[in-house]
């Protein structure tokens, strides 16, 4: 999963989303996750099962943002937790076993306590602030990620403003995967942006 596109409507710039998510894929997204802000529950899951279907030939998996129920109507392989959403117990009692649950830590003890956890990453929010997310606590910047990757037991996905200019230094601090969002949504060429950006994450 190091290169992990989450998904933005408003960012899409006149763009199609299943035709965008499609290229960022083929550029080298390696996980999709869907956020939807203003959908309804319907639509929500409409989208998520025609995502689904796309992605499934490129065998990339789809997460669902906080919404644990229209994960389970779309099927989708797993979920993206925050701290106000859903509490890990409740999510892991209601997905299938296999699924995959993601949490994002916004404190110190946030990611402490989550070594209590068997979740399957921790996402550090934000590792930059960006006005894409602005109901943040505070930003971890890159000696944050050095001192999660030194005490957490889970891989360590970064987002906030990861783009070509801040992903390289952010892996070297310790990121095992980069959630990006307007550098890639907002592209001209999102395939081409996609590839830009794994070039990165997966050094020849």
């Amino acid at each position: 999963m190091k290169l992990y596109l989450v998904t933005d409507e408003e960012l899409l710039l006149g763009k199609e989303l299943f035709q965008t998510v499609e290229a960022a894929v083929k550029g080298g997204v390696t996980m999709v996750q869907l956020r939807e802000k203003n959908s309804s529950t319907r639509d929500f899951i409409c989208k998520a099962i025609r995502l689904k279907e796309i992605l499934a030939p490129y065998r990339v998996p789809l997460l669902i943002n906080d919404r644990i129920d229209v994960a389970l109507a779309a099927d989708a392989d797993g979920v993206h937790i925050g701290q106000s959403d859903m509490p890990y117990q409740l999510v892991k009692k209601l997905l299938p076993a296999g699924k995959i649950v993601g949490l994002s830590v916004e404190t110190h003890q946030q990611v402490l306590e989550a070594n209590q956890l068997k979740v399957d990453y921790i996402a550090a929010s934000p590792v930059y602030v960006t006005t894409t997310k602005t109901d943040t606590i505070t930003e971890w910047g890159l000696e944050g990620i050095r001192w999660i990757k030194s005490v957490s037991r889970h891989p360590l996905v970064g987002i906030g403003r990861m783009n070509k200019e801040t992903i390289p230094d952010a892996f070297r601090a310790g990121l095992d995967s980069a959630a990006v969002i307007s550098a890639i949504i907002s592209a001209p060429d999102p395939e081409k942006a996609a590839s830009e950006l794994s070039a990165l994450v997966n050094p020849l």
